[in-house]
Protein backbone atom coordinates (compact mmCIF):
# COMPACT_ATOMS: atom_id res chain seq x y z
CA UNK A 1 0.00 0.00 0.00
CA UNK A 2 1.19 3.52 -0.75
CA UNK A 3 -0.13 6.89 0.38
CA UNK A 4 -2.68 8.66 -1.81
CA UNK A 5 -1.29 12.16 -1.20
CA UNK A 6 2.26 13.46 -1.15
CA UNK A 7 3.55 14.89 2.13
CA UNK A 8 6.05 17.64 1.37
CA UNK A 9 9.20 18.20 3.40
CA UNK A 10 10.70 21.64 3.81
CA UNK A 11 12.30 22.52 0.45
CA UNK A 12 16.10 22.22 0.16
CA UNK A 13 16.61 25.94 -0.62
CA UNK A 14 14.55 26.86 2.45
CA UNK A 15 16.51 24.39 4.58
CA UNK A 16 19.74 26.03 3.45
CA UNK A 17 18.42 29.39 4.69
CA UNK A 18 17.08 27.94 7.95
CA UNK A 19 20.45 26.32 8.67
CA UNK A 20 21.87 29.85 8.72
CA UNK A 21 19.06 32.06 10.07
CA UNK A 22 15.54 30.87 10.91
CA UNK A 23 12.26 32.58 10.07
CA UNK A 24 12.36 34.47 13.38
CA UNK A 25 15.76 35.94 12.47
CA UNK A 26 17.72 33.80 14.94
CA UNK A 27 20.90 31.91 14.10
CA UNK A 28 20.70 28.13 13.77
CA UNK A 29 22.18 26.37 16.83
CA UNK A 30 22.94 22.73 15.96
CA UNK A 31 23.32 20.06 18.60
CA UNK A 32 23.71 16.30 18.79
CA UNK A 33 20.42 14.57 19.57
CA UNK A 34 20.96 12.56 22.77
CA UNK A 35 17.87 10.33 22.41
CA UNK A 36 16.36 10.50 18.91
CA UNK A 37 12.67 10.53 18.04
CA UNK A 38 12.11 14.20 17.19
CA UNK A 39 10.21 14.66 13.90
CA UNK A 40 12.59 16.00 11.24
CA UNK A 41 10.89 18.17 8.61
CA UNK A 42 13.75 17.88 6.11
CA UNK A 43 13.42 14.14 5.54
CA UNK A 44 10.08 13.41 7.21
CA UNK A 45 11.45 10.79 9.60
CA UNK A 46 12.27 10.73 13.31
CA UNK A 47 15.74 11.80 14.37
CA UNK A 48 18.09 9.02 15.38
CA UNK A 49 20.20 9.09 18.51
CA UNK A 50 23.40 10.96 17.65
CA UNK A 51 21.96 12.88 14.68
CA UNK A 52 23.16 16.47 14.41
CA UNK A 53 19.94 18.47 14.39
CA UNK A 54 18.58 21.96 15.09
CA UNK A 55 15.33 23.40 16.35
CA UNK A 56 14.45 26.42 14.20
CA UNK A 57 11.49 28.74 13.69
CA UNK A 58 9.69 28.07 10.42
CA UNK A 59 6.83 29.96 8.77
CA UNK A 60 5.35 27.44 6.30
CA UNK A 61 2.47 29.57 5.04
CA UNK A 62 4.75 32.60 4.57
CA UNK A 63 7.15 30.48 2.51
CA UNK A 64 4.30 29.10 0.36
CA UNK A 65 2.83 32.61 -0.07
CA UNK A 66 6.18 33.97 -1.30
CA UNK A 67 6.24 31.19 -3.89
CA UNK A 68 2.63 31.65 -5.06
CA UNK A 69 1.98 35.37 -4.55
CA UNK A 70 -0.67 34.76 -1.89
CA UNK A 71 -1.10 37.09 1.08
CA UNK A 72 -1.90 35.11 4.23
CA UNK A 73 -2.16 38.25 6.34
CA UNK A 74 -2.96 37.38 9.94
CA UNK A 75 -2.82 33.64 9.17
CA UNK A 76 0.95 33.87 8.76
CA UNK A 77 2.53 32.12 11.71
CA UNK A 78 5.83 30.59 12.65
CA UNK A 79 6.71 27.81 14.98
CA UNK A 80 9.47 25.42 15.96
CA UNK A 81 10.52 22.55 13.72
CA UNK A 82 13.40 20.09 13.89
CA UNK A 83 15.73 19.74 10.90
CA UNK A 84 19.04 18.04 10.25
CA UNK A 85 21.77 20.61 10.89
CA UNK A 86 23.50 19.46 7.71
CA UNK A 87 22.02 18.46 4.33
CA UNK A 88 20.41 15.02 4.33
CA UNK A 89 19.03 12.68 1.67
CA UNK A 90 15.48 13.96 2.04
CA UNK A 91 12.37 11.81 2.39
CA UNK A 92 11.81 8.26 1.28
CA UNK A 93 10.95 8.06 -2.45
CA UNK A 94 7.22 8.41 -3.07
CA UNK A 95 7.05 5.06 -4.85
CA UNK A 96 8.25 3.17 -1.75
CA UNK A 97 6.44 5.17 0.93
CA UNK A 98 3.83 3.04 2.70
CA UNK A 99 2.59 5.48 5.34
CA UNK A 100 2.44 9.15 6.19
CA UNK A 101 5.13 10.66 8.42
CA UNK A 102 4.78 10.84 12.19
CA UNK A 103 1.90 8.37 12.44
CA UNK A 104 0.93 6.73 15.66
CA UNK A 105 -2.46 5.35 16.62
CA UNK A 106 -3.98 7.65 19.23
CA UNK A 107 -2.03 10.71 18.07
CA UNK A 108 -4.07 13.86 17.54
CA UNK A 109 -3.69 15.66 14.22
CA UNK A 110 -5.18 18.85 12.82
CA UNK A 111 -5.63 19.18 9.07
CA UNK A 112 -5.73 22.94 8.48
CA UNK A 113 -7.01 23.94 5.03
CA UNK A 114 -5.95 27.06 3.12
CA UNK A 115 -7.24 28.65 -0.08
CA UNK A 116 -5.08 30.09 -2.88
CA UNK A 117 -5.03 33.47 -1.10
CA UNK A 118 -3.57 31.98 2.07
CA UNK A 119 -6.77 32.17 4.12
CA UNK A 120 -7.93 29.35 6.39
CA UNK A 121 -11.03 27.77 4.87
CA UNK A 122 -11.63 25.01 7.38
CA UNK A 123 -9.98 22.11 9.02
CA UNK A 124 -10.45 18.78 10.65
CA UNK A 125 -9.31 17.20 13.87
CA UNK A 126 -8.44 13.49 13.72
CA UNK A 127 -7.51 11.08 16.48
CA UNK A 128 -5.44 8.55 14.58
CA UNK A 129 -7.00 5.06 14.50
CA UNK A 130 -5.04 1.84 13.95
CA UNK A 131 -5.20 2.33 10.15
CA UNK A 132 -3.44 5.69 10.10
CA UNK A 133 -2.91 5.72 6.33
CA UNK A 134 -6.66 5.37 5.68
CA UNK A 135 -7.36 8.16 8.19
CA UNK A 136 -4.90 10.52 6.48
CA UNK A 137 -6.28 9.63 3.05
CA UNK A 138 -9.84 10.24 4.23
CA UNK A 139 -9.07 13.62 5.83
CA UNK A 140 -7.09 14.80 2.80
CA UNK A 141 -9.67 13.54 0.29
CA UNK A 142 -12.33 15.44 2.22
CA UNK A 143 -10.17 18.58 2.27
CA UNK A 144 -9.44 18.56 -1.45
CA UNK A 145 -13.09 17.78 -2.18
CA UNK A 146 -13.58 21.49 -1.52
CA UNK A 147 -12.43 23.27 -4.70
CA UNK A 148 -11.27 26.27 -2.63
CA UNK A 149 -8.59 24.25 -0.83
CA UNK A 150 -5.12 24.79 -2.29
CA UNK A 151 -3.07 23.18 0.46
CA UNK A 152 -3.37 21.47 3.81
CA UNK A 153 -1.04 21.77 6.77
CA UNK A 154 -0.87 18.74 9.03
CA UNK A 155 -0.09 19.65 12.63
CA UNK A 156 0.28 17.83 15.91
CA UNK A 157 -2.48 18.92 18.27
CA UNK A 158 -0.42 18.08 21.35
CA UNK A 159 2.26 20.70 20.64
CA UNK A 160 0.79 22.61 17.68
CA UNK A 161 3.84 21.67 15.64
CA UNK A 162 3.73 21.83 11.86
CA UNK A 163 4.48 18.35 10.49
CA UNK A 164 4.15 18.72 6.72
CA UNK A 165 2.03 20.19 3.95
CA UNK A 166 0.08 18.56 1.17
CA UNK A 167 -0.73 20.56 -1.94
CA UNK A 168 -3.75 20.06 -4.16
CA UNK A 169 -2.99 17.19 -6.52
CA UNK A 170 -2.76 18.15 -10.19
Amino acid sequence: MTTTFTPRPIAPDTLKQLRDTDDAGRPCLPYTDPEGGDPLRCCLRPARKGDRIALVAYAPLRRWAAETGADPGAYDEQGPVFIHADPCDGPEPEATRTEYPYVRPGALRAFRRYDAGGNIVGGRFVEMPEDTTAAFDEALTEAFGDPQVALVHVRAVEYGCFHFEVRRPR
